[in-house]
């Protein structure tokens, strides 16, 4: 089961701040992340590549968007 962060309704960098915090405590697997923003998807996409995580799906849904990370 996948770790989920909802990030919605937080503005920049909360989202990055929070789902980097939860990244570095794992080593690897799968996390979903909730925004609802363009800036906020760049901004936590970029931010988790930074420690090797890549985006394995992203979903739109309504004007909110669904972030799958994962590490192996």
């Amino acid at each position: 089961m996948s770790d989920i962060i909802d990030a919605r309704g937080l503005s920049c960098p909360q989202p990055v701040l929070i789902t980097l915090e939860k990244l570095k405590t794992l080593n690897q697997g799968q996390v979903v992340v909730l925004v609802d923003t363009d800036t906020s998807r760049e901004n936590v996409l970029r931010a988790a590549a930074t420690l090797g995580w890549q985006a394995g799906d992203i979903q739109v849904e309504g004007s909110e968007y669904r972030l799958t990370l994962k590490k192996e």
